[in-house]
């Protein structure tokens, strides 16, 4: 339970709508959906559109609430308690790429490609990774080259999570032969362009139903007018990335909050040695930093939130609420494990699925040790060089 956040009228109102349509409709399909790693089925993502939940960060001139980040991070949190599958479509159109598009993108790309997305007709996903080029991402060497009014995609994209079930990416390319992350840009590519295909399903240890596989381009053809930012443009798709880490932040918030809620009543009922498992003092001890570590989440995830409005936090205020709350995530759902003992490590009582996804988001949109150079580049206010040939 959530004692921290102060919300406004609406945004009550809007987070105890969700967790009714999250109880109502997804929390019997949870584990299904994680045993049978199962997309979202596109008329549930069409009904979160009808609730207008995929368009809440959105321009209003392309059909979107154009709300305050804060207010995605809500509706987040409330779906992804119940399952990261059913928060999935929200996390992409509201902190993902898609807002790539809303805060980059030409009036002419905004109306011809926000409008599905709000409406879930499609799914638009991120690709960044390759298979050498993880955390050292601007070494990425697929490539899109301009033949006139066509852009020319090659290569390999790795850990594209939702590969193969999204209906659109938004590719990061070298767009020019610019060292480094001069010549980055982005490009959006449909599912059904020729050229592209894609690998098997990733068998991941967490993340079940959101889907990772390989994409592989070759001479993938696209109009010119699908690239959202140009080469030079990197600066731009970072800015955009701090919104999406607090998307993170907020998926890994969620895991922590369910994992203190279940073990707060699981230990009430739980009785060993004639009395309920509450009443012994280490058990008190572990909930006190369940509650301590997920407060502190919150609470970071909330000023950086509150201080991007309607546009995107500081890389400092998004590393921080990030790295805390990956941290948190997995520390937390760690003690829900123990605490329930041998039920903990039972899939029926899905703690153990927590546990799994934690580690997950820990691992997406920049690791943990990536986090901490992140911050002390942006606390110090200059760039900690770790390539050999540039250091200082």
């Amino acid at each position: 339970m959530d004692t921290l956040t102060v919300l406004d009228e609406e945004q009550q109102a809007l987070r105890e709508m969700v967790a009714k349509v999250a109880s109502d409709r997804y929390a019997r399909r949870a584990r299904e959906w994680d045993e049978q790693r199962e997309p979202l089925p596109i008329e549930e993502r069409r009904l979160l559109a009808e609730l207008g939940l995929l368009a809440i960060t959105l321009p209003e001139e392309q059909g979107g609430a154009d709300r305050p980040l804060a207010d995605a991070l809500i509706v987040i949190e409330e779906l992804a308690k119940v399952s990261p599958v059913a928060a999935w479509p929200v996390f992409e159109a509201c902190t993902g790429p898609a807002r790539v598009i809303a805060l980059f993108g030409t009036p002419e790309q905004r109306d011809r490609l926000l409008p599905p997305v709000i409406s879930g007709e499609r799914t638009l996903a991120l690709c960044i990774s390759e298979p050498d080029a993880g955390s050292a991402a601007t070494d990425m060497s697929t490539r899109a080259r301009v033949e006139g009014d066509t852009v020319v995609v090659n290569g390999t994209k790795r850990w594209c999570s939702g590969a193969g079930h999204a209906e659109q990416y938004l590719v990061y390319v070298r767009l020019d032969d610019a060292p480094g992350a001069r010549g980055i840009g982005a490009v959006v590519v449909d599912r059904e362009t020729p050229g592209l295909s894609f690998g098997p399903q990733e068998s991941l240890m967490g993340f079940r139903g959101i889907g990772s596989a390989d994409m592989f381009f070759d001479n993938v053809r696209v109009p010119a007018e699908n690239v959202i930012v140009g080469p030079g443009g990197f600066s731009q798709l970072f800015t955009a990335f701090s919104i999406e880490r607090l998307g993170n932040a907020t998926m890994a918030l969620a895991i922590g909050q369910t994992a203190l809620d279940r073990t707060a009543r699981y230990i009430r009922e739980r009785h060993q040695f004639g009395r309920p498992i509450v009443d012994f003092q280490l058990v008190q001890g572990a909930l006190a930093d369940m509650v301590e570590k997920v407060a502190a989440a919150r609470l970071l995830i909330r000023a950086a939130a509150l201080e991007a409005g309607r546009g995107a936090p500081s890389a400092l205020a998004a590393s921080l609420a990030k790295y805390n709350a990956n941290k948190m995530a997995k520390e937390v759902s760690d003690l829900a494990i123990q605490l329930h003992g041998g039920y903990g490590y039972s899939a029926e009582y899905e703690v153990e699925r927590l546990h799994r996804d934690a580690h997950g988001w820990a691992l997406a949109g920049g690791t943990l040790n990536m986090q901490r150079i992140r911050i002390a580049s942006e606390y110090l206010g200059t760039r900690l060089r770790q390539r050999p040939s540039e250091a200082s």
